[in-house]
Order: C-alpha cells, then sequence, then structure tokens
C-alpha cells in the first residue's frame, strides 16, 4: 500500500532526473560547440597575424574595435588598427613576428546573449633578416568575440603583462670566489654605449650604462651572460692577467666592445 502511494512520487522525481541530464547534456554539447567555434576562430586569425595577411586579418573585427594593449594605450577603429599593422607589424619585410600560444593556458569562456571570451598566455618570437628565430616576448591575452547576423567577430581586445623572454636558458650558473668578480668592477668605455660602470652585488655583477641597468650571470671565469636578453659578456685580460675590456654579444655576434679605464 505504501509502495503504492510512493510510485506518483518516484515518477515525479526520475522525471525530474531525466530533465536536469537532458538539459546538461544540452549545455555540455553547446559549451562544446562554442569552444570548437571560438578555437579555430583564434586559430586561423593568428595564421592571418603570423603570414602578415592582412585582408584576412581585417575581416575578424568589428569596425568599431578597440584594441587596449600596455604598452600602447588604447587603439580606437579598425581603420587605425589597420594602419598600425600595416605600417608596424608587417611594415619591415626584413623583420618577421610570429605569435605562438602556450595551449595549457587558452580557455574559452561563453558571454551570454553575446558571444565568448579567449584568454591564455603567449610567446613573441623575432626573425630579423632571413635569420636565426628567437623567443622575445611573453604576455597574455584576452579575445571579446560577438556573434551576431550568423557572423562572429571580435569587439575588444587586449594584450597585456608583456615581459622580455628568459633567455640563455641553456646556460648554466657557476659560483665565482668574490676576488674574481672584484677584479671586473671599474669604469669602462664603449664606442656606442658610452661609459659603462661593472659593480658586485649580492655576489654577481651588475652593469649600469646611462638608463641601462643588467645583472649578469656568470658561466665560466671570464664569460657571464644575461637571463633577459640573448647577450654575453666576456672579460679580457692582458699577459699580466689585468683586465682590458669586455666584449659584448648578441647571438653570438659582436655588437660593443668596452675597454677598462
Amino acid at each position: 500500500m505504501i509502495f503504492k502511494k510512493m510510485l506518483p512520487l518516484l515518477a515525479i522525481v526520475l522525471l525530474s532526473i531525466h530533465s536536469i541530464t537532458s538539459q546538461t547534456n544540452d549545455n555540455s554539447n553547446q559549451t562544446n560547440h562554442l569552444n570548437t567555434t571560438i578555437l579555430q576562430l583564434d586559430t586561423q586569425f593568428w595564421e592571418s597575424y603570423n603570414s602578415c595577411n592582412t585582408e584576412v586579418f581585417k575581416t575578424f573585427f568589428v569596425d568599431d574595435f578597440e584594441f587596449y594593449h600596455d604598452k600602447g594605450g588604447l587603439t580606437k577603429g579598425l581603420s587605425k588598427m589597420m594602419q598600425l599593422v600595416e605600417n608596424g607589424l608587417c611594415g619591415n619585410k626584413n623583420v618577421r613576428v610570429r605569435r605562438e600560444e602556450v595551449k595549457e593556458s587558452v580557455h574559452v569562456y561563453p558571454l551570454n546573449n553575446y558571444g565568448a571570451i579567449i584568454a591564455g598566455k603567449h610567446l613573441f618570437y623575432v626573425t630579423e633578416n632571413g635569420g636565426k628565430e628567437r623567443l622575445t616576448e611573453v604576455a597574455k591575452f584576452t579575445h571579446v568575440w560577438q556573434h551576431s547576423n550568423d557572423q562572429w567577430k571580435m569587439t575588444r581586445v587586449l594584450s597585456f603583462d608583456h615581459q622580455p623572454a628568459p633567455q640563455n636558458t641553456d646556460k648554466i650558473t657557476v659560483t665565482l670566489p668574490n676576488k674574481t668578480l672584484l677584479q671586473y668592477a671599474g669604469t669602462y668605455q664603449a664606442p656606442n654605449t658610452g661609459t659603462v660602470t661593472v659593480s658586485v652585488k649580492n655576489n654577481l655583477l651588475e652593469i649600469n650604462a646611462d638608463k641601462m641597468q643588467a645583472i649578469i650571470y656568470p658561466q665560466n671565469e671570464t664569460l657571464f651572460f644575461h637571463k633577459q636578453s640573448p647577450l654575453t659578456f666576456e672579460f679580457i685580460t692582458n699577459k699580466d692577467n689585468q683586465v682590458i675590456k669586455f666584449i659584448v654579444r648578441e647571438n653570438g655576434t659582436i655588437v660593443e666592445e668596452a675597454k677598462k679605464k
């Protein structure tokens, strides 16, 4: 008897569970579809960026698009944005920039009654004069996509937290005695940089030149490297073992030579 009374209640519970399950499945399918759509559009957009295909590049934005850059500030309007791209990013054929996403950092978020947001971290590589490509910068991005009239277009882009990419990551730091470091301290004169001061700071060498300040790390007794740029510093001694100069190399090429005063 009790069981018969419970049957209607049980039926309602089962129907509720079925309804919730169906709704959950529908939401999951919608989310998967949204993720696939936005990720595909994101891939196509960055392909046009990397190849400097400006005709395709501009099709991804609305006319009143806004671009927020932590260093460049606000750029309003698609026409202004295209001027920057054509004259800057794609203006010099001898310099090419390639963007690459950090895959595990990229996520898509639904934006109710509007579209979606994609956000993550990415890396920028530069190739100059047909030389070897090098990693130069790490940054974060947030793109707002609008779905309107059966089309997906970006309305707002935020590019921020730009940081120099770690350099010389293949190099191992050694520890040098303070006595060795002190022999490199002093004032140097360089033809391009001008006056350069080398000092010992926290068991490392610090280089100061005008507005530039850099800590360099010993790779061996005479060779040092900078972790935020592809620069190395080699100290040269004379036959009396006195330091007379240091040579600066960028990606292995000599770019400066500073003589000790």
